[in-house]
């Protein structure tokens, strides 16, 4: 039986749709009477804004891991998963994933299984059935942009496991925040050198070859086979973090 959510609704059999808030959003075809919904939209918005941030509010030091929602329960990518999520459970952190199937499943069950905080957040899909079994804390969002700011204000760092179109946008969205100094000390790693290799590569021989980046851009990422050194970079960035003077803001920043 196929499940959606929309939000925090969960739909079933002929409740069921295939289009997403995001596309009725984005996608001006069709009458022109979509116009005038969009101020309203506006108070959608904020309302998964402000539920994401209370619910995450108290999450302490995170970790969010990346990877294929196609990755097989017997792949070896998955038992990876797994050990990540429990070793950074282990090392002091929740873990963050974006609740689906596959590699996030594996982060989520290493992380639930080991006692730890294991955060799951969702997104609204033509086909996609909600939140893996061992997300433990879970928020459903309608809009992917609402989504992707949580997990950059509540994660320390990424992990990102071999994947596919949505693990490249969330890995080269944070590249650029980093890059542009928007977040600092947000440790990236790429876990799996023989997948990551050929991106590297090109990266590097192409990209930065023809002047379109900085050498430094290189290092706003890692990469390895190790999960002992992937969960070691979280922990030193998380101990140079705290060994920063605390910036005074003022009360509205």
């Amino acid at each position: 039986m196929m499940d959606k959510f929309r939000g925090p609704m969960r739909l079933r059999r002929s409740q069921v749709d295939y289009v997403t808030h995001d596309q009725r959003l984005l996608d001006s075809r069709g009458p022109s009477d979509w116009v005038h919904t969009d101020p309203w939209r506006v108070m959608r918005i904020q309302a998964e804004f402000i539920e994401g941030f209370g619910s995450l509010s108290d999450l302490g030091p995170a970790i969010s891991v990346f990877g294929s929602a196609r990755t097989p329960q017997d792949h070896g990518d998955f038992a990876r998963g797994e050990e990540i999520g429990r070793k950074l459970v282990e090392a002091g952190f929740a873990v963050i994933t974006g609740g689906g199937p596959g590699a996030m499943e594996a982060a989520n069950k290493g992380a639930s299984e080991a006692g730890g905080v294991s955060v799951g957040l969702g997104i609204e899909l033509p086909f996609e059935a909600g939140l893996n079994p061992w997300v433990d804390k879970g928020i459903n969002f309608r809009y992917f942009f609402a989504r992707k700011t949580m997990f950059i204000k509540y994660s320390q760092g990424y992990v990102v496991l071999p994947g596919g179109v949505g693990t490249l946008d969330e890995l080269f969205e944070a590249i650029t925040l980093v890059q542009t100094g928007k977040i600092t000390s947000f440790p990236i790693v790429l876990f799996g050198s023989e997948y990551w290799s050929g991106l590297v590569d090109w990266i590097r021989d192409t990209v930065l070859a023809r002047g379109m980046i900085s050498p430094s851009d290189l290092d706003h990422f890692r990469v390895t086979d190790d999960v002992d050194e992937a969960v070691e970079i979280m922990k030193q960035a998380r101990a140079e973090r705290a060994a920063r003077p605390v910036e005074r803001r003022g009360q509205w920043d």
